[in-house]
């Protein structure tokens, strides 16, 4: 049995929610965390001031990026970087990097409301302070391979929205230390089907 790696001591005093210690970027509603969805000014402060996206101190001489295939694509990770000692608790603690999440939510947290439940208080601004990624073209499908690639900070730049200052994401575009993965992707509907059937016609089922 595998033991889940100990909160790193730079997330001592970080708050914490069901045991979990609540990442700086996460959003905080009425003093709830949300875990999965992203403030928006605390992540792109993250990524102007080379912060932590886990623990929110500034990164040292190196840090990991995560990084899908995706990702890899565009050129640059839409996620703050992470302290490589903060980086295993991270990994471990998120459904999405640990693995025993499949799917990617099935409804947008921007359509709704970012808690995922409705918001009693009509001047709450919380819808406009979360972070709307790219997760609306994720919505329900089957996860993403994801890695975890390490960077020297000094090749650490910021990519910016076409036009504009703001920050989307670190750019990857830039010589890799070290790459692991944390994940395989998961199937998609399809695929399990037929991995049933070969497995069913080779006797591999109960």
């Amino acid at each position: 049995m595998t033991t889940a790696p100990a909160i790193p001591e730079r997330c001592s005093a970080r708050p914490r929610s069901g045991g979990l210690v609540v990442p700086y970027v996460s959003l905080i509603h009425n003093g709830h965390a949300v875990f999965g969805s992203l403030d928006r000014a605390r992540t792109h402060q993250a990524f102007l001031d080379r912060l932590c996206q886990l623990c929110g101190d500034p990164l040292n001489e190196r840090f990991i990026a995560l990084v899908r295939p995706a990702d890899a694509a565009h050129g640059y990770s839409p996620e703050p970087g992470i302290h490589p000692e903060c980086h295993p608790y991270a990994a471990s603690s998120c459904p999405m990097l640990n693995g025993t999440a499949s799917r990617y939510r099935a409804r947008s947290v921007m359509a709704t409301h970012p808690a995922g439940r409705p918001c009693a208080d009509p001047t709450c601004p919380c819808p406009s302070q979360t972070a709307a990624a790219d997760s609306s073209a994720r919505l329900g499908r089957p996860a993403d391979r994801y890695e975890a690639w390490m960077i020297d900070s000094r090749n650490y730049r910021i990519i910016a929205a076409e036009g504009t200052k703001r920050p989307v994401g670190i750019d990857v575009n830039v010589p890799i230390l070290r790459k692991r993965i944390l994940r395989e992707a998961a199937l998609g509907d399809e695929e399990t089907k037929l991995l049933n059937l070969l497995q069913a016609a080779l006797g591999l089922t109960d």
